[in-house]
């Protein structure tokens, strides 16, 4: 059964219902934070004794990290029980363990140790249950499991493997599996250890897998292959699928040979069509029809039917379409629309109006569109949450909300989001949807709209869609002289109103700016810390907005794609003969930038709308041209 945070089963972490919100001292935390950093166990205790705050488990935390003794088994054992699976467990578990080992008290690590994927204490753990007579055969099928890896394992790890070694468990097939885990995708420069642990006949297998993983091309030098053994097989498959991205002429040329010379199963031979009909549709390969069609109609899945899709739409093959989508069950939105656009071209009008009115229902990308073809009126399909407040205030009374809000208001957001993760991971989906209503209360927007992603309830709109820092997106946007549905839209889509959002690009804050690209709008240095600021933030991405769109003509299709992939890149997908807006925008080279575009389209839509303003912004997408 599962356990949900705010049952009965997990009394010890709810207050009563009638329990009210008291004023929370954030000073006297501090104080007591910075007081058992560096103090000792007296220090520790008083600092306790009278902190009344939501955070007191922190300050618990800091000094059980710092200071675990054996002296203090007991409390520390009783915190992690407690706080078991929260965000408090791990920081303090993990340094409980390290002590542990550190003062060889093997039976209560074995007790205090949890499954982890820190490989580390994992290896320790099993080296003691070996140390206190638990089942050889067991401790070491799992061993097995840990050195079978593409990458090196900690020093920790050693004592172990090689007693595991000794003892007759390291097979062929486990050599030879680690083998291809490191050379397919793993740490490469661990294959010449391995390349010893091959039998003497195997070991060029290492080499020629090396080969093949730091020059691709190598697969095709069918000389490699001296005895067409079943391994060397594997290495030149897995070699052809990496070359197809880089060189697609010598790849089919290899493919073509090497399907002679080994024998391949129906699943292996499968794989490679796969592989070769992404790469060949993604870069309009004159071959790409060739090899889409070849792939079994099992191993066909969204992003093979996708570029399908964009193969026949490129060439405009509109009774290609109506062949491959009709009678297909479980079509995605785009697909219909694509379908039904396809029936409005071979003059089968009313086919086309049926699907497309089926579309229209939707609020979507497509379903806009879809109306706008009908001229029929926007519906965004807004369902308000309704959930009963005595559930609210249960939640409210959770400690772990009570601890988000609290690392919230002290602006320590990662810490925040943990707790407010584990809040709604452990909650059903009712406590999920009341949690929603005090976030969104709370400003806290990005955590509305990842909880209400986790439930799918897509349809409360007005939670999904805030009028987050509406003031400054109307100023900005006014004096940049661009539609604060635009710019709302792309905030929307970048961060989900999350001020603090990085990028592993390194772009930041509400409208996720790259530092280089703010000074170059803002004519000079902004710092990183600034960026974190809605208002510094949604200044600077209004004017790029604004920027972007007079560079491209005054085009809003090519300035969000901009926004998303680059000014010059865009530039280079334009086609010389004009096609619609709405076909380029399908035939976007780039998955990423594509769905950017019809997201904040779409976005742009909603908040167009929820703004009270008339009329589908999308039609005139029906009348533009692209290129030429």
């Amino acid at each position: 059964m599962k356990k949900y945070l705010l049952n009965a089963m997990a009394a010890v972490f709810i207050f009563p219902l009638h329990c009210v919100e008291a004023n929370i001292d954030n000073d006297a935390f501090l104080d007591a934070e910075k007081k058992v950093r560096y103090g000792d166990y007296q220090d520790f205790k008083m600092a306790i004794s009278n902190l009344d705050h939501p955070l007191k488990p922190y300050v618990e935390k800091v000094y059980w990290q710092r200071h675990p003794d054996i002296k203090h088994q007991a409390e520390i054992e009783d915190y992690l029980t407690i706080y078991q699976h929260t965000p408090l467990e791990w920081p303090v578990r993990k340094a409980w363990l390290s002590y542990l080992e550190k003062h060889n008290k093997k039976a209560a690590y074995i007790r205090n140790y949890r499954k982890t994927s820190d490989t580390e204490l994992t290896c320790t753990y099993l080296d003691y249950q070996l140390d206190l007579g638990a089942p050889e055969k067991a401790i070491f099928n799992q061993v097995t499991d840990l050195w079978t890896v593409g990458k090196s394992q900690p020093k920790a790890c050693d004592g172990l493997f090689s007693l595991w070694r000794k003892k007759g468990y390291m097979s062929k097939e486990a050599v030879w599996q680690r083998v291809t885990m490191a050379a397919e995708g793993g740490t490469q420069s661990l294959l010449p250890y391995l390349k010893t642990l091959l039998p003497s006949n195997e070991g060029y297998l290492a080499d020629l897998y090396l080969k093949v993983r730091r020059d691709p091309s190598a697969a095709a030098g069918l000389y490699r292959y001296k005895n067409k053994s079943v391994k060397e097989g594997q290495i030149a498959l897995y070699g052809v699928k990496r070359l197809i991205w880089r060189d697609k002429e010598l790849a089919l040329k290899a493919w073509e040979k090497l399907e002679q010379i080994f024998t391949y199963s129906d699943a292996a031979k499968a794989d490679v069509y796969y592989t070769f009909a992404l790469s060949l549709a993604s870069s309009g390969h004159k071959q790409a029809s060739f090899w889409l069609n070849k792939v079994p109609k099992a191993r066909q899945d969204s992003k093979l039917i996708q570029w399908q899709l964009g193969n026949m739409l490129k060439t405009q093959d509109w009774e290609g379409i109506a062949a491959f989508f009709t009678g297909k069950d479980n079509l995605s939105l785009g697909q219909q629309y694509w379908l039904a656009y396809s029936y409005a071209k071979r003059g089968e009008q009313q086919k086309a109006d049926a699907i497309w009115k089926t579309v229209a229902a939707n609020r979507d990308y497509y379903g806009f569109l879809a109306a706008a073809r009908l001229g029929l009126p926007v519906d965004l399909n807004n369902q308000p949450l309704v959930v009963d407040q005595a559930l609210v205030n249960k939640v409210k009374n959770a400690p772990g909300y009570k601890r988000a809000k609290a690392f919230y208001e002290l602006e320590r957001f990662t810490s925040a989001r943990r707790e407010w993760n584990y809040l709604t991971n452990t909650s059903s989906d009712e406590e999920k949807l009341a949690a929603s209503i005090l976030s969104t209360e709370l400003g806290w927007h990005d955590s509305t709209i990842f909880t209400l992603a986790k439930i799918k309830a897509w349809d409360n709109v007005e939670q999904r869609f805030p009028f987050a820092f509406q003031d400054v997106f109307e100023r900005y946007s006014k004096r940049s002289k661009i539609d604060v549905a635009w710019s709302i839209a792309i905030a929307r889509r970048e961060s989900s109103f999350a001020p603090d959002a990085r990028s592993s690009a390194n772009a930041r804050g509400l409208m996720q700016l790259l530092p280089s690209t703010a000074d170059y709008v803002n004519k000079g240095s902004v710092s990183s810390r600034r960026l974190y600021q809605p208002q510094t933030n949604i200044r600077l991405g209004t004017r790029y907005l604004q920027y972007l769109k007079k560079k491209n003509h005054g085009n809003e299709i090519l300035a969000t794609a901009s926004y998303n992939a680059g000014y010059h890149r865009i530039k280079r997908w334009l086609p010389d003969e004009a096609i619609p807006a709405e076909l380029w925008i399908e035939l976007i080279p780039y998955r990423e930038t594509r769905d950017y575009v019809k997201n904040v389209f779409a976005y742009r839509q909603v908040y167009h709308t929820r703004l009270h303003r008339e009329g589908n912004i999308l039609a005139p997408l029906l009348e533009m041209k692209m290129g030429g």
